[in-house]
């Protein structure tokens, strides 16, 4: 299920009710720390209900010029120079 946009797993023992709760309670909680949620997971432990949450995390594109790896606001500008003027060859 999803919840406000983030995917929701719960132990199906949990109502519906108590499950958007807990989401809604917990979204809230990282907003306030300024994370993006990616999804949570409500697993029962006995009586506790054990909370999860997995932070979305940006994908980086990584480069490689002249043999080194990196992120291209790393570069100086004639790495840059040498990405932008790449020719793509199709495979």
């Amino acid at each position: 299920m999803q919840i406000q946009g983030i995917k929701v797993f719960a132990d199906p023992a949990l109502s519906q009710q108590e499950i958007e709760q807990l989401a809604l309670n917990e979204i809230s909680e990282w907003n306030a720390t300024g994370k993006e949620l990616a999804a949570l997971h409500f697993d029962l432990d006995g009586d506790e209900v054990v909370i999860e949450g997995i932070e979305k995390s940006p994908i980086r594109r990584v480069r490689r010029i002249t043999g080194y790896l990196s992120n291209i606001e790393n570069f100086n500008d004639a790495k840059r120079a040498e990405c932008r003027d790449r020719c793509i060859h199709a495979g």
